[in-house]
């Protein structure tokens, strides 16, 4: 995501959200992006090294006749109006792919998709955030030589302690019930290297915004921060 701003109103609110304007230019970023202000293009992200790789996936029994095969089909976000649950479900699914399996990237994308916000205004710049999540086609390609899959453990999630103040700044133009979870975790990757299995792992930390009610029944997933650039 990329983000625009040297007003003296954005220095103000800087000085009162944090203390780094590092720190300040993502929570505007965050917010900018997370409460549907702005819509951008899929983007993509350099492929992973082989040193990061996954092992293979375990064998699947062949389904009855008239069923697909669970390596064909992603199942559906459980639908929850409790933002914490709702947050680890869509930390999980973005982290959780298999290059063994027949699902393509575009099934992982689509799947996030379809727990978004129905209004469909903060669509386009989701796809934008997964497409960054994910490894390109031609990554993804590659990896699927080593046989390499992902998931990711969380170790904690929390709300942001300056997104009380991002409200604040954002006034009305975030719908009711819109919030902020941040994730710390571990990615986990494994797979086949010449043979021989190898794995690595390492730490994650992104924040993700979502609407639940009074605005939606269930939680709706609106944007995601930049990778390993959490709001605080």
């Amino acid at each position: 995501m990329r983000y625009p701003s040297t007003t003296a109103e954005v220095l103000r609110r800087r000085r009162v959200i944090v203390a780094a304007a590092t720190i300040t230019l993502l929570l505007v970023a965050g917010v900018t992006y997370a409460v549907l202000l702005h819509r951008t293009s899929a983007s993509h992200v350099a492929p992973a090294d082989p040193s990061a790789l996954s092992i293979a996936s375990p064998t699947i029994a062949s389904p009855a006749a008239g069923t697909a095969r669970p390596d064909t089909v992603l199942p559906a976000l459980p639908p929850t109006s409790d933002p914490e649950a709702f947050a680890r479900q869509v930390a999980e699914a973005i982290f959780a792919w298999d290059t063994t399996s027949l699902l393509t990237r575009t099934d992982h994308i689509e799947q996030l998709v379809a727990v978004a916000d129905p209004s469909g205004a903060s669509t386009p710049g989701l796809v934008f955030d997964l497409d960054t999540y994910l490894p390109t086609q031609a990554a993804w390609v590659e990896l699927a030589r080593y046989q390499t899959r992902q998931w990711l453990a969380i170790d904690a999630v929390t709300t942001p302690g300056t997104w009380a103040t991002a409200q604040a700044q954002a006034g009305d133009q975030l719908l009711p019930g819109t919030t902020a979870r941040t994730i710390h975790g571990t990615r986990h990757r494994a797979g086949i290297w010449e043979g021989r299995p190898v794995a690595s792992d390492h730490d994650v930390a992104f924040t993700i915004f979502i609407v639940c009610q009074p605005s939606y029944p269930q939680c709706r997933l609106l944007r995601l921060s930049i990778l390993d650039k959490p709001l605080d």
